[in-house]
């Protein structure tokens, strides 16, 4: 996922066994929690077809 310097920040409650298989699928990938987070939602929204073309 590329670096975006317009990141905006929000808070997130999940349970407790979500948070835990987050963590382990993150750490399976080699990323941290909020990377795999973001990988999630942008491969979300370019499935749903949501994803705004980006502006290189």
């Amino acid at each position: 996922m590329a670096k975006d310097t317009d990141n905006r920040n929000f808070l997130l409650r999940v349970d407790s066994a979500t948070m835990d298989a987050l963590e382990r699928w993150a750490q399976a990938e080699f990323r941290s929690v909020n990377g795999q987070m973001q990988w999630i939602i942008a491969d979300a929204l370019r499935r749903a077809g949501r994803m705004p073309e980006r502006k290189e």
